[in-house]
């Protein structure tokens, strides 16, 4: 169990931007990992609505589209703008791809996309993976210089990264812990109102 401690609070008191991300970021991070520990299978997997959108092993998806390599696959919406119901386990998976193309794209080799992961339905292994490239995340951005904060192009991530000054990459990725992370706790909360015994 995770408590207060597990956060650095003297992030808040260094007057630089990077200290300034990183602390949101860590602050955000350590609220969703706390939860993340206690969610179980079948909250993991559990549909708020039937068919909302999961991660399956590869023969059981009936999705418009797909991706991952392997047994598991991420159900990905139709559309661009018709994300609908997603369970933790997909939350998880997008996470963990977001993350991912991130690190990768800014401190490493510069070629894994959502395509080329492996992604999981059981909730330990999920769980494990998205906590090793958050981790992995979190060192990069606490191990480099804190003028490279500003540094436009840190980052190929994507096209708006490379043209952008890196503390933008960070905001969007902690704006996405906190987005999906706020689903997973509403959606576990949720399923722990209506099931409990």
């Amino acid at each position: 169990m995770t408590t207060t401690d597990d956060f650095d609070w003297s992030l808040n008191e260094v007057p630089t931007a990077r200290a300034a991300v990183r602390s949101q970021l860590e602050y955000s991070w350590f609220e969703l990992r706390g939860r993340l520990t206690t969610v179980t299978q079948d909250e993991f997997t559990w549909e708020p609505v039937p068919g909302a959108l999961s991660v399956r092993r590869r023969a059981e998806s009936t999705a418009a589209r797909t991706f991952g390599v392997g047994e598991w696959v991420v159900e990905w919406p139709a559309g661009r703008d018709e994300p609908g119901p997603r369970t933790v386990a997909w939350l998880v998976a997008h996470l963990t791809e977001v993350l991912t193309e991130r690190y990768d794209w800014t401190f490493g080799e510069h070629r894994l996309r959502r395509p080329d992961l492996s992604y999981s339905g059981e909730v330990g292994t999920a769980v494990a993976a998205l906590t090793a490239v958050a981790d992995a995340w979190r060192s990069g951005i606490a191990e480099m210089a804190d003028d490279d904060i500003f540094t436009v192009g840190f980052s190929q991530a994507t096209e708006i990264d490379a043209q952008a000054p890196f503390a933008q990459l960070v905001l969007h990725v902690n704006r996405e812990l906190i987005h999906h992370g706020s689903e997973i706790f509403t959606l576990t909360d949720l399923y722990r109102v209506g099931h409990r015994g």
